[in-house]
């Protein structure tokens, strides 16, 4: 049984709504104006699903439609609406549909301009090796020119106290040979990669990188510098450890960096935000997250670093308004130029995306 599937719980739904909870009323505490209207933002990075809780196109374009400039999204894989039934391999083409259809509904018009789900990255289980082609096939032909690549999550500690996801996943998937051979089908397709993974595991990413120099890679939520469980209190000695693993990373040239998901309880930079009085201000998240964002996009360069929600998970935390003001007051000092590339054009480039001028 391929390790995906092998992490199924039973309760997954009620794992998920724990982890997951959204208050509205805590969040609608703290409001702030919205900084640089104008500047153009494609959302790197977000979630639908209807599983424990719902978060839709309309709960979405809820949370976009408060000022910033929003004018594109990408669609990551959540194991959202797959199908039910039939060969389990084909199943995650489910999500690709539903992301598709949403894709449609915002292409329309009748809800705005802005383009959600203009890029979707799905999920194939890439140790069916050859056999996996199949599936990205069908993908690319319900997904049309959106489809633009997967996402094959890893995250893995040796403190398994440390969560993130209702699934468990095995240690080394990365460097698996098996995954490997699914892996080696990407390029041949002109399909990028999402991972997510630990910061201590950011030296496979990189190994992964070097080896498949052909294939554009994506690095999930800046690579998730861990602060609890082993890690709690040891800040100083993660960000170390976390920037030497970014420094060897930034060498391979087929590697992006988003930029996003500081919100997650396993980063530990704000514990328990949501029992905080009411949500932290942009100013109060620029401080704690200036340090690993300036740093990823000194080694990286605007070029290859993007701004990301991670929405609806990271909406436990802050509202979408405040997370866009909080990267605007980070970027403030950046240049016209690399502005853009950080809030749309290196998403754009990254994932060729066609719908957005």
């Amino acid at each position: 049984m391929d390790p995906i599937r092998k992490g199924i719980a039973l309760t997954i739904k009620e794992i998920e709504k724990s982890m997951f909870a959204i208050s509205e009323e805590w969040l609608a505490k703290h409001r702030e104006e919205i900084m640089e209207p104008d500047l153009p933002i494609i959302d790197a990075h977000h979630h639908l699903w209807d599983r424990g809780h719902r978060y839709i196109l309309a709960d979405m374009l809820a949370d976009i439609d408060v000022g910033h400039n929003i004018v594109g999204t990408v669609y990551v894989q959540c194991r959202s609406m797959y199908r039910e039934g039939g060969d389990p391999d084909l199943a995650p083409v489910g999500e690709v549909e539903f992301a598709n259809g949403v894709a449609a509904c915002a292409a329309s018009g009748t809800y705005g301009n802005v383009r959600v789900c203009s890029g979707i990255v799905g999920f194939a289980d890439l140790f069916l090796g050859e056999r996996v082609d199949r599936v990205l096939e069908m993908q690319m032909q319900r997904g049309g020119e959106r489809f633009k690549g997967v996402r094959h999550v890893s995250p893995w500690d040796a403190d398994r106290t440390i969560k993130s996801t209702p699934l468990d996943y095995p240690p080394r998937l990365l460097m698996d040979p098996a995954f490997r051979a699914g892996f080696s089908r990407l390029e041949r397709y002109g399909l990028s990669f999402d991972g997510w993974l630990y910061h201590p595991q950011i030296a496979e990413f990189a190994d992964l990188a070097r080896t498949f120099p052909g294939t554009t890679m994506i690095l999930d939520h800046l690579g998730a510098p861990l602060g609890i469980g082993v890690y709690a209190g040891k800040r100083d000695q993660v960000f170390a450890d976390w920037k030497a693993s970014m420094q060897e990373l930034a060498l391979c040239k087929n590697v992006y960096v988003k930029l996003g998901g500081l919100g997650l309880h396993i980063v530990g930079l704000d514990l328990d935000f949501q029992h905080l009085d009411k949500p932290s201000t942009s100013a109060e998240l620029a401080q704690a997250w200036r340090p690993y964002i300036e740093t990823a996009i000194e080694l990286f360069g605007p070029d290859r670093c993007m701004f990301e929600s991670n929405f609806p998970v990271d909406k436990r935390s802050y509202s979408y308004h405040v997370l866009w003001n909080t990267f605007k007051r980070i970027a403030s000092s950046y240049s016209a130029s690399e502005k853009a590339d950080l809030f749309s054009k290196t998403a754009k480039r990254a994932y060729r995306l066609q719908e957005i001028p």
